[in-house]
């Protein structure tokens, strides 16, 4: 399940540059990437949730899952500017996403180190 976990993630990755780029030109981002984003990230959070539920997980996992929760709820922000036509602050693309990447990177490391 973690390389599931690991890859689900990465594409997700894929879609938040996407994403970003769109935001840090000043220009609204495309509604199908964004959720598109947004499921692969509710799927990869609940796939880690999985993970923790079936026992003997590591800490990193924990602590993997608790950073992209917190990257979750900053998406959610950024959704509500697109939500509302605006485009988002670019401060807080780039908190989301510099979060997301260390809660991926720590997850990325069960599987590589």
């Amino acid at each position: 399940m973690l390389n599931y976990a690991v890859l689900i993630f990465a594409v997700a990755a894929v879609g938040g540059l996407v994403l970003a780029a769109h935001v840090l030109r000043g220009k609204l981002a495309p509604w199908a990437v964004s959720v598109v984003h947004a499921l692969l990230g509710a799927a990869g959070l609940i796939t880690l949730i999985a993970m923790l539920l079936q026992g003997g997980a590591p800490g990193r996992l924990t602590a993997a899952l608790g950073l992209l929760v917190l990257a979750a709820l900053g998406g959610f922000y950024l959704a509500s500017f697109h939500l509302r036509g605006k485009v988002a602050p670019k401060a807080v693309v780039i908190v989301h996403a510099g979060v997301a990447v260390v809660g991926f990177l720590t997850l990325a490391s069960l599987l590589f180190g």
